[in-house]
């Protein structure tokens, strides 16, 4: 009798994922398992294309059959993310979540590089106030867009310095992990016991390549903590998964104000000489945020609404850490007698040692019709502004655009522009590195989420 179960439940999933079923079950992509609705399994998909046209940094090089094809400037199309993800809420108690997907594949990507494994979990309720999960998960301190839900995202993409050691000792931000979570009243809470991935397996890992500045240490990690809580003022948001909303598009009212905090030991190492001794140290590595959320309808009659998020950010990764990332990036090599300290395509140092403040306003225009499923815009600006301790120069990035929903976020066009500063180290002095000049970034963004 259970095998038959199963086979019915299957049969019944694959049923509504071809949207034979009508009603509810056809708009949430859900199967209903219980009377009450309290039950329920539900598959979810985003794909998010980007079309764009980049000034790439200073001696940008493609290592294709000749060495050192030199690419100034770069039009790609690309998948920036390709997510499916399967929910499971099979009883009052047990909760089931898998997400799986492709991100930044371009046209310097890996042939056929499939989709892996973003989260695997299982999850125990007790009651409102706690719940105990395990898995490969994206449960995690230290802010709000630590683990951003990426259908959502109000603008070209998230704050992606927020996901601060992103597939460095972990897996595009998820970590195998403990947690819990649960609202305590008003509170929501996580805490996260998580065991880091070991920074050899990653791409980033250069062997022999310690230095006075930290990077993070090739030994066996040791535990991380993580947690993050914030005080909901208005509408309760949902917990069900760890991905916090970017814009609920005037669909709630919600205030929050949280707090949060990332834990390793000796997570990172550098050397230090003193006279003709040379030691190599370890640091701890500590992350914390104070953040600030406001996303709420004007007029619901019309449709239209406001979205602000602020956090400011401190981290401490040990003397001189700083990371330069290229989302998708646009080229893999570089011309050494002509580069710059961001080095290839569209890098640009968007994490170190030092502190932060992000900023991030929208407004969602009313309707363009009259009718209930007319299309909407959403302006946006999102500046970050870092100063960290490896730069002479404040870090200054700024995402500008406009997004016109067609169907909510199931179906969103968004053309926008990143400006990045670009870095140069000083010839008279190797440990000043100052700003030299900005590039742009033009982006068409196509989403499809349902």
């Amino acid at each position: 009798m259970k095998e038959i179960n199963a086979v019915a439940v299957i049969v019944g999933f694959l049923t509504c994922s071809s949207l034979v079923v009508q009603g509810q079950q056809r708009k949430d992509m859900k199967m209903f398992l219980s009377s009450d609705s309290a039950s329920f399994v539900q598959f979810l998909f985003t794909n998010q294309t980007w079309v764009r046209y980049a000034e790439n940094n200073p001696g940008s090089a493609v290592a294709g059959s000749n060495a050192y094809q030199m690419e100034d400037k770069t039009f790609d199309i690309g998948l920036r993310r390709t997510r499916m993800q399967f929910v499971g809420k099979i009883n009052r108690r047990l909760f089931i979540y898998t997400q799986f997907g492709l991100n930044n594949f371009n046209y310097i990507s890996s042939r056929k590089s499939g989709f892996f494994i973003h989260d695997a979990l299982g999850e125990i309720n007790l009651n409102k106030a706690v719940s105990f999960g395990a898995g490969l998960t994206a449960w995690t301190g230290f802010s709000r867009y630590s683990s951003p839900g990426v259908a959502s995202i109000m603008g070209l993409d998230a704050p992606l310095f927020l996901q601060a050691t992103n597939d460095a000792n972990d897996q595009f931000l998820r970590k195998l992990s403990l947690y819990a979570k649960g609202n305590l009243h008003q509170i929501n809470y996580r805490l996260v016991v998580s065991k880091p991935m070991d920074f050899v397996y990653s791409t980033l890992y250069k062997k022999n390549n310690i230095s006075a500045d930290a990077m993070l240490a090739p030994t066996p990690p040791k535990p991380q903590f993580s947690g993050y809580l914030s005080y909901q003022f208005l509408d309760l948001e949902s917990d069900m998964t760890p991905y916090q909303v970017g814009t609920y598009l005037g669909k709630k009212k919600v205030f929050n104000v949280g707090g949060g905090w990332q834990y390793q030991p000796d997570a990172t190492w550098y050397t230090r000489t003193k006279a003709d001794q040379t030691d190599t140290l370890f640091h701890d590595m500590l992350l914390a945020s104070l953040d600030f959320y406001f996303d709420a309808p004007l007029n619901k009659e019309h449709g239209d609404a406001i979205s602000f998020y602020a956090v400011a950010a401190h981290y401490d990764f040990g003397p001189g850490y700083i990371r330069n990332i290229g989302v998708m990036n646009t080229t893999d090599s570089l011309k050494a007698t002509s580069s710059t300290f961001n080095g290839t395509g569209v890098n640009f140092p968007m994490i170190g040692t030092g502190n932060s403040a992000y900023v991030q306003v929208g407004y969602l225009t009313r309707r363009l019709s009259n009718k209930e499923t007319s299309a909407r815009l959403m302006p946006y600006a999102a500046v970050q502004y870092s100063i960290y301790e490896k730069l002479a120069d404040p870090m200054i990035f700024a995402d500008l655009g406009c997004s016109l929903y067609l169907d909510d976020s199931r179906s969103k066009l968004t053309l926008g522009i990143q400006n990045r500063p670009i870095y140069k180290t000083s010839a008279t002095d190797p440990k000043s590195i100052k700003l030299d000049h900005r590039l742009n970034s033009f982006i068409l963004q196509y989403q499809v989420s349902f």
